[in-house]
């Protein structure tokens, strides 16, 4: 029985911590005018979105907000309750977009919008471009796009530089839509990477 009792407790502490990311992320969405919602900076919508990650040992502080909030994140990541429960829904385009410029030793440059071909994949491309996006580290922002930006080029060996540009989308309001108006992708980051062509492999 008290075995029982423990893995009931530890489940219920599971789907407590879905539950908890899943407002979060929602919250998140609503306080950043990502919805049709339209909300002020700093209304209730943010607080409780700050208070949502502060409740999961997510505040952005240098210091946990409380004892046991380092472990409660840890698990979070390991179980991949962080990434991936936040709000969904059908036919909802993605929050943001990673261009990539490649450019040859020859002088012509080309643009690559597409990392997988697959549904599978393409989903879980958004997760991770809305990780990134969400990401407040500007280092680990590079290095994350650094390592996508290094997959594409393994598809264009012969480029010298990839230069990648993340865009957010923002959405018009529900008078604008109405009018015509569909939702347009702003400029966030950009960065350069160089790169050394790969070594053409000996003829047999």
């Amino acid at each position: 029985m008290p075995r029982q009792r423990l893995l009931l407790a530890c489940g219920a502490l599971h789907f407590l911590l879905v539950f908890g990311v899943s407002c979060r992320d929602a919250l998140r969405l609503v306080a950043g005018n990502y919805t049709i919602i339209r909300v002020s900076p700093g209304g209730w919508w943010e607080k409780a979105e700050a208070l949502a990650s502060a409740a999961l040992g997510q505040e952005a502080s240098s210091s946990p907000p409380y004892p046991g909030a380092e472990a409660l994140q840890a698990y979070t990541h390991l179980a991949g309750i962080e990434c991936g429960y936040g709000y969904f829904a059908p036919n909802v385009p993605d929050s943001y977009k990673l261009l990539f410029e490649l450019q040859y030793p020859d002088g012509h440059v080309e643009y690559d919008l597409s990392l997988f071909e697959s549904k599978e994949s393409t989903l879980r491309h958004a997760t991770l471009l809305d990780q990134i996006g969400q990401m407040e580290s500007d280092a680990m922002r590079e290095i994350l796009i650094k390592l996508v930006a290094t997959s594409i080029w393994r598809e264009h060996p012969e480029a010298t530089r990839v230069n990648t540009i993340l865009g957010s989308l923002q959405l018009p309001s529900v008078s604008e839509f109405e009018a015509g108006k569909r939702g347009s992708y702003e400029f966030m980051y950009a960065y350069d990477f160089s790169v050394n062509p790969m070594p053409s492999a000996p003829a047999p």
